[in-house]
């Protein structure tokens, strides 16, 4: 088999015009990661709106449609990258299936309600098509790192879990947590090998677009059958469960995406432009003590986020037994969590 066709419905930011961003690390896009990739070629794009329909068409000349159904005839894809409103995932998956299509990357979150991330999660399960869920942490190389040094306890056992999502000052906290917090639930669960419980909040309301809110749970552990196969370290790093708490903020001119795990030997924090390492050390300050010293700061190279996630695409298109490592199961789990702190229908 020679290169994969890959096409992308929903032509916006994270498809296609976010490869524009000088800062960023490149590709940072489904139609820059397709473009190269040296597995798969970019045939076509599919949106509603004219005007990015044009801009796609420039920027990657290919062919574009205003009907998805119609682009999958013509081109007949191996792979469909959806990167459309959360509420039209599903129905797009649906699509895709019926046309062949071998693999479906989805954005983020996996659905618009918990109904439909279930039906996705199903449409996956039953073989016809295996479905990605774009979590990009999980193909990123610092996260892989973060989630082997768990795995491999040389921290010691995770005692603790916390974490702090800041995006924006006047963004109502619930939609921040759907739009961004499943990228730090999907990493808590990815790093910790478990699945995170919502047990109550307080603080601000979560239709507030001010003030902060406190989310408590616990990472619980999950059977060694739910654990991605393609998880770095062999095992869970949470063997029991582990109490967590999420503080979600406005009012911050700034965004923060931050973890940190509190071990029985150390620390790690990892998140936005930070990677840190804490280990155990005889206290410089007082005897028969001991404290922590940061022994790593920063992460160094590319992480290959985007790029490593078509690659897992590809591979699961060329074979469809294999178990993507963000997979429709992984998003569903996301969504599951996020409705248990607050249903938000999209578009309200």
């Amino acid at each position: 088999m020679g290169l994969l066709k890959s096409a992308v419905v929903g032509l916006g930011r994270i498809a296609s015009l976010l490869e524009g961003d000088s800062l960023r690390e490149k590709p940072c896009t489904h139609a820059g990661a397709i473009a190269s990739s040296g597995s798969c070629r970019l045939v076509a794009g599919a949106d509603l709106d004219a005007d990015r329909r044009r801009l796609f068409a420039e920027r990657w000349e290919v062919p574009v449609y205003g009907d998805a159904a119609a682009m999958l005839a013509e081109h007949r894809p191996d792979i469909l990258h959806i990167a459309t409103h959360p509420d039209s995932h599903y129905g797009y998956c649906r699509l895709a299936a019926e046309y062949g299509v071998r693999a479906a990357v989805c954005e983020k979150p996996l659905a618009g309600s918990l109904a439909e991330a279930r039906k996705i999660a199903a449409l996956h399960k039953s073989g016809r098509i295996r479905i990605l869920t774009n979590h990009e942490r999980r193909y990123s190389a610092d996260y892989l790192e973060a989630a082997a040094l768990l795995a491999e306890n040389r921290l010691g056992p995770v005692l603790r879990a916390g974490a702090a999502l800041y995006m924006g000052k006047n963004q109502r906290l619930i939609d921040v947590l759907w739009h961004d917090g499943t990228h730090l639930a999907d990493a808590l669960m990815f790093l910790t090998g478990s699945r995170l419980r919502h047990k109550k909040h307080w603080g601000a309301r979560l239709g507030s677009r001010s003030g902060t809110a406190w989310l408590a749970g616990y990472l619980e552990p999950l059977p060694a059958s739910g654990v991605s196969a393609a998880a770095p370290g062999g095992g869970p790093a949470v063997k029991t469960p582990v109490p967590f708490v999420l503080e979600a903020g406005a009012g911050r001119d700034h965004l923060i995406f931050e973890l940190e795990f509190s071990c029985g030997r150390g620390k790690l924090r990892i998140g936005n432009a930070l990677f840190e390492i804490w280990e155990s050390a005889s206290c410089p300050y007082a005897e028969k003590f001991r404290s922590l010293i940061k022994t790593r700061d920063g992460f160094g190279g590319p992480t290959g986020y985007f790029a490593n996630m078509v690659a897992d695409a590809a591979a699961c298109a060329r074979d469809p037994a294999l178990e993507p490592r963000s997979s429709a199961l992984d998003g569903l789990r996301a969504i599951e969590y996020l409705n248990a702190i607050g249903r938000r229908p999209f578009g309200k």
